[in-house]
């Protein structure tokens, strides 16, 4: 009991220390001034999400559309030194460049939008999360893109054509509580390239390049928009700190002859772990009372063999039984208690200090703090059927510890390549550490899912069900082996 009320306490202890002391550390600045560190936008469902784009737009009312004729639509990606120094000419896969429809330039408010992107073809999104593939391909003078946006109330439609005479629908977007007048027009948008530095035994470090998009329109044709015909112009969100836009191109609008040359930078999506630290970043001193619990776990059991233990009469498969249900009840309650604490009010204290978190929805935390400790309950009663295996304190423990432990600390940390660590989260009893993931992965969103970014290659219920699969094999072994003379 003082072991399982230690690992409480260090579970509470180092998730409150950890949001602290990160907190107390966290300072932005603008020239000698002490200003609020800024954080990401947050979207109409409350996550956090990106929205830097550039947008050349009107306003429209309750009906209406836009159609586009697309000619064009080219990038530059940057390579910065030691490794390089230059600018070469390219599309980002995810560069996008079209129409929207939103509510407003404010950073996060709600929108959908109909456009081509750089190596995915035509897309339709709405509300950061929402994603429907059109026709793939590119764009050129030559083979031009038709986009159309059609607002009726609440609902947006977007279609596309090769012709600007067929027409085919790409998807619907029902935008609830859309104002009378929103905000319609030309974006484009590129976000940074993801690279990956080599550390250590074959594991990566992401890092992100400056990248920026330009896309030419013409027959742009807004119906329901000004009576003047006239665009505002400018950026949602901040852009143009870069030398690049600083001394050769800047982002914004050039008309000609009809024609809209539009150029920007940035991300319209979910922000992903850049958005912050998930909730369960929190947990750091998981790790450690793991450890002592599966310790516990194993002298709970392995104590009947010592001498003057109960080893003299041997142990019956009840006996067992009983033992695993104690230790596991016991473990349950303490890892519960201890998640019910760092989940709420560790993100609560980064968010106090300034630092980004990533929400997540009540009964989110509410599933993290009840699978941590199923987690823990699990991975005791897998201990303690080793301890009844294998009959040795120490060779029980380095066992379990090098099976449960170190899979995930290989896999956590940036060592191995990002493969062999989705495989030991796979296939090792580490899956169970799944757990307390809460970030998504969004196929329209580049980022580095991998372990060491807080990724985990199974979903909670699989990696849970893998480590339940191992405590129940291996429980089974040691009954099977108390049923024989020793």
């Amino acid at each position: 009991m003082i072991a399982m009320a230690s690992a409480i306490l260090v579970t509470v202890l180092l998730g409150l220390l950890y949001a602290i002391t990160l907190g107390s550390g966290s300072h932005c600045s603008n020239g000698p001034v002490e200003v609020p560190c800024p954080t990401d936008p947050v979207g109409p469902h409350g996550q956090a999400v990106s929205d830097t784009f550039y947008f050349a737009h009107q306003p429209m009312g309750e009906n209406g559309s836009i159609t586009v004729r697309m000619t064009s639509m080219t990038g530059i990606i940057t390579y910065p030194p030691p490794d390089h120094d230059e600018i070469v000419p390219g599309l980002v896969p995810w560069a996008k460049a079209g129409i929207i429809i939103k509510d407003g330039v404010t950073q996060g408010s709600s929108y959908a939008a109909l456009m081509l992107t750089g190596s995915h073809g035509v897309r339709m999104q709405h509300d950061y999360t929402h994603d429907t593939a059109g026709r793939a391909g590119g764009v050129s003078a030559e083979t031009p893109r038709w986009l159309r946006l059609t607002r009726s109330g609440d609902t947006i439609t977007g279609h596309e054509s090769a012709d600007g005479t067929r027409w085919t629908k790409v998807g619907t977007a029902h935008l609830a509580a859309l104002p009378e007048t929103v905000r319609v027009g030309l974006f484009v948008a590129s976000p940074g390239d993801l690279t990956l530095t080599p550390v250590a035994l074959g594991g990566s470090l992401p890092a992100s390049r400056f990248t920026q998009a330009t896309a030419t329109f013409d027959r742009v044709s807004v119906e329901g928009g000004a009576p003047s015909g006239e665009w505002s112009r400018g950026s949602v969100g901040e852009m143009g700190h870069t030398d690049w836009e600083k001394y050769h191109r800047a982002a914004g609008l050039v008309e000609s002859d009809g024609a809209f040359t539009v150029t920007g930078t940035g991300d319209i999506g979910p922000a992903g772990t850049a958005g912050g630290r998930p909730v369960e970043s929190t947990l750091v001193g998981l790790v450690i009372s793991l450890i002592i619990v599966l310790v516990v776990a194993v002298r709970f059991m392995t104590a009947e063999y010592r001498p003057g233990g109960a080893g003299a009469a041997p142990l019956t498969g009840g006996t067992l039984a009983a033992k695993a249900l104690v230790i596991g009840a016991v473990t349950f309650l303490a890892g519960l208690v201890s998640a019910a604490v760092v989940v709420p009010f560790g993100p609560a204290l980064l968010r106090a200090n300034g630092l980004g978190v990533i929400s997540a929805p009540a009964l989110t935390g509410l599933r993290v703090v009840v699978g941590v400790a199923a987690m823990l309950a699990i991975a005791a009663v897998f201990a303690l059927a080793l301890g009844a295996l294998l009959r040795r304190t120490w060779t029980a423990i380095l066992l379990t510890i090098s099976v449960v432990i170190l899979p995930y600390l290989l896999a956590a940390l940036p060592l191995l390549p990002d493969e062999t660590a989705r495989w030991l989260l796979r296939a090792t009893p580490a899956a169970g550490f799944a757990v307390q993931q809460t970030v998504h992965e969004y196929p329209q969103v580049v980022a580095h899912y991998a372990p060491s970014a807080g990724y985990y290659p199974l979903a909670w219920w699989a990696g849970l069900a893998v480590l339940c699969g191992y405590a129940a094999v291996v429980f089974v072994l040691a009954r099977s082996r108390l049923r024989r003379p020793t």
